[in-house]
């Protein structure tokens, strides 16, 4: 098994929930997806994550989603969000019930204090004492403002001892002044336009969304770069920017269709916030699928 203290760059593969027609969790469904999440060779699983729809699920059933996962991560590691409840107090309850799970590492939003970083700082650095486990943070956009600055970051990693953040920013600017500040931890990318250029500026992780349904375009980008062959490493990047537009729109049905596309039946292309595909996108999507086959970019 895999040390997330001592293995916290690579690639982190975001979950998503299978639901049933009733839009109750599927999670029959789900075990299956996480095995073959972990069959795309990541080194990570992101458990409860904004593709995973964490705002619009329970805590008894962000739990449950967390303990599949780690039931089923193979060889990989699991991290999850702990830090969705409101009122402090009802997040310690949070992050003690998460750390229980089993899970390798938790992950803590920024829950809106993106302006105000001394009380940032302050709440992380409390929320911290009541686990052991790694810390990450996640500039999550559903809790607005969410984005930090760089030098919020450096202190964050510094006083409070966080290991990456999944950054959102978006920006090279915004990237740059967070690996200027990351000392030991790791700047972990969502925004794929500037993923390669991220790379070449010291970022060495991946939590996006495009993760949810390629997982092995990730890692066969990651192998590429970390082996210096730059030429191969753009190429793969290239496949990624095509997977990443692929589902822009309608994101994220528009990846559960690619995962039912690619062996997983159970993964109905709906969710909590109905958003349906149209049959012009689902027929995209598979003209895209038939591509990737014709390629071996997928099976």
């Amino acid at each position: 098994m895999s040390d997330l203290r001592k293995n916290y760059t690579g690639i982190y593969s975001l979950m998503l929930t299978p639901y049933k027609e009733d839009k109750t969790v599927d999670y029959t469904t789900y075990e299956e997806y996480t095995h073959w999440q972990v069959s795309q060779g990541v080194e990570h699983l992101f458990a409860v994550c904004g593709s995973s729809e964490m705002a619009q699920l329970t805590l008894d059933e962000r739990l449950k989603l967390a303990s599949l996962t780690v039931k089923n991560k193979g060889n990989t590691t699991v991290v999850a969000t702990a830090n969705m409840e409101w009122g402090f107090d009802a997040q310690v309850e949070e992050v003690k019930k998460m750390s229980d799970t089993g899970v390798d590492g938790l992950v803590f939003t920024t829950k809106g204090m993106g302006d105000r970083p001394d009380e940032l700082v302050e709440y992380i650095g409390k929320l911290c004492e009541y686990t052991s486990l790694p810390v990450f943070m996640y500039e999550f956009p559903g809790l607005k403002p969410h984005l930090i600055s760089g030098d919020t970051y450096g202190r964050l990693v510094r006083e409070c001892g966080i290991y990456g953040i999944k950054d959102t920013t978006c920006t090279v600017p915004g990237i740059k002044e967070k690996i200027d500040q990351k000392g030991e931890s790791c700047v972990i990318q969502a925004n794929m336009p500037f993923l390669f250029e991220a790379f070449k500026m010291g970022s060495r992780g991946v939590m996006a969304t495009p993760t949810t349904c390629g997982g092995a375009f990730f890692t066969r980008f990651f192998d590429a770069f970390m082996k210096g062959d730059m030429a191969l490493a753009e190429q793969r990047f290239n496949e990624i920017t095509l997977l990443d537009n692929c589902i822009d729109s309608g994101f994220n049905n528009s990846a559960k269709y690619l995962v039912q596309l690619q062996g997983i039946k159970g993964m109905r292309p709906i969710n909590r916030a109905d958003t349906p595909l149209s049959s012009a996108r689902m027929e995209s999507i598979k003209s895209f699928y038939n591509w990737c086959v014709q390629n071996g970019l997928m099976k």
